[in-house]
Order: C-alpha cells, then sequence, then structure tokens
C-alpha cells in the first residue's frame, strides 16, 4: 500500500527518508523507504553543478517523473527549484501543479519559515501537499562556506523556532530541519504538531533523510559531517571498471560465454 501523510504523521516509528533521482535507485529504496525525496541536490550529484540553483523545472520534472513512476510504496516529494515560488505565490502555484501533474508525486517540498508562509498556505489551499524546510536553506547558499550550522545564538534558535511554527499554522504536513544544534531541533519537534524531519538535526527529530549519494559513497568531494557513510559504492566501481579494462586489454573480455555462435553451415544455406 502507498503511505499516505496521514500515515506519516501517524507513524509508530521514526521516518525514514532518502534521495533518489533515478528509477533503479527508486525500485531498490521504495521496500525499505517511507518518504523518498527528489531533491534539487541531482543538479550537484548527478550533473556536478556547484550549487542546488542550478536545478531548473525541467531537471526536476525529468527525475520527479522516473521516481514517481516507480514508487509502489514510499510517499514520494520533489523540490520546487530555485526561482519557482519564491516571489509570487500564483506562479508558485503554476508550478506546483506542473510537477504535480507531469510527475505524478504525493507532494512538494520548497525552502523557507515566515517568508514562504503566505505562498504555502496558498499552495494548501489549492490542494497541494506541502513539505517545509527549515535552517540551512541550500537555495539560499552562494558559496561553499556560507553552509553552516544555523541557530547557535538565541536570535537565530527563536527565529527558527518561529519559522517552524509559520509553516505548520500554513498547512504543511510536516518540516525538514536542516543543519541546526541538537537542543533547538528538539524544542521544534516539540512545539509542532507535524512530522519533523532531520538531516543534520541529531536523532531527535521524527525521521531522517540523506542524500543517497553521500551515505553511499558516491558523491564528488567532501561530505557533510552530519552523513555516516553506510558503504563505498565510489570504491566497488572503480574496482569493477579496473577489471573490466584488464580484461578488455588481455582479451579476457568478451568470453565464449559472452559471444554469439554462428549457425552451422547447412543452417546458415537453409536460412538463405
Amino acid at each position: 500500500m502507498k503511505k499516505t501523510i496521514s500515515d506519516l504523521q501517524n507513524s509508530p516509528t521514526p521516518l525514514v527518508c532518502l534521495t533518489a533521482y533515478t528509477a533503479p535507485m527508486m525500485a531498490i529504496m521504495d521496500k525499505h523507504c517511507d518518504l523518498v525525496l527528489v531533491g534539487d541536490s541531482v543538479s550537484m550529484v548527478l550533473y556536478g553543478e556547484d550549487s542546488t540553483q542550478k536545478a531548473d523545472m525541467e531537471m526536476m520534472v525529468r527525475h520527479g517523473h522516473a521516481v514517481s513512476k516507480t514508487a509502489q510504496k514510499a510517499f514520494v516529494i520533489v523540490d520546487m527549484p530555485y526561482g519557482s515560488y519564491e516571489n509570487d505565490a500564483v506562479e508558485a502555484l503554476k508550478n506546483a501543479q506542473i510537477i504535480m501533474d507531469k510527475t505524478g508525486c504525493d507532494g512538494i517540498k520548497l525552502e523557507g519559515g515566515k517568508d514562504q508562509a503566505s505562498t504555502i498556505q496558498y499552495l494548501t489551499s489549492n490542494d497541494i501537499p506541502i513539505m517545509g524546510h527549515i535552517g540551512l536553506l541550500p537555495q539560499s547558499v552562494n558559496d561553499i562556506k556560507d553552509y553552516k550550522v544555523q541557530g547557535r545564538i538565541e536570535s537565530e534558535a527563536k527565529a527558527l523556532m518561529n519559522d517552524a511554527k509559520a509553516v505548520e499554522e500554513a498547512g504543511a504536513f510536516g518540516i525538514v530541519i536542516e543543519a541546526v544544534p541538537e537542543p533547538l531541533a528538539a524544542a521544534i519537534t516539540a512545539s509542532v504538531n507535524i512530522p519533523t524531519i532531520g538531516i543534520g538535526a541529531s536523532n531527535v527529530c521524527d525521521g531522517q533523510i540523506l542524500v543517497s549519494e553521500d551515505m553511499l559513497g558516491l558523491s564528488l568531494g567532501r561530505s557533510p559531517k552530519f552523513v555516516k557513510q553506510y558503504a563505498n559504492i565510489g570504491q566497488q566501481i572503480e574496482q569493477s571498471i579496473k577489471q573490466y579494462v584488464s580484461d578488455v586489454q588481455s582479451r579476457a573480455f568478451p568470453a565464449a560465454e559472452n559471444t554469439y555462435k554462428a549457425k552451422k553451415q547447412n543452417e546458415l544455406k537453409k536460412a538463405s
């Protein structure tokens, strides 16, 4: 059975969430994840860009469709890309509807707190399921050095608490909290009645999400501190490629079992 918002909001165990951008990855994680995000991190992970700002509507629709059509169980949400919702709620609705219609996803995620509350309310009042995102907002980062923990000082912590409440009041069904200290994540989680999904926000949240390529050792560059690497698939891929190179150069591949045989001479005559 496909997960619903009610399932997510009433889960007896912490919500398990990962990113996916392709059908094969979705097919694997669909058996295990409650929620899968087609994140704008696709621009960095698959396209080698230096920012999530490089993701656009076409990119999100293309990958969102691949993931959504494969999902049998997990709840699938797609990120609204940079520039598609920030300045005008009517434009945001139009773009959200395009993503929902063309991908078949279950919901949309957008970044921002109080500043996006009116847009979130407008979208949810028009039947667009919305997940919020507060704390570190990657779409607002223009330089790698600006990827910093948020809410370490009292004024920032208070602002993030207000952001969480504003997103909830606007009708979001859940909130991603990124890169905040544990005490603040705990306070936010206790203050709202919708699930909080942590990424770099400790285990006190109602669920956790990671970029799959980070946790599998497939990322370009250094992973954030909050990532736990569960495998080094990149190393395994490289070893496989090295073996392939060796087999090709030594003519060990293709071997007899990988090679088509010609028909017997009499069969060739009959075929002709």
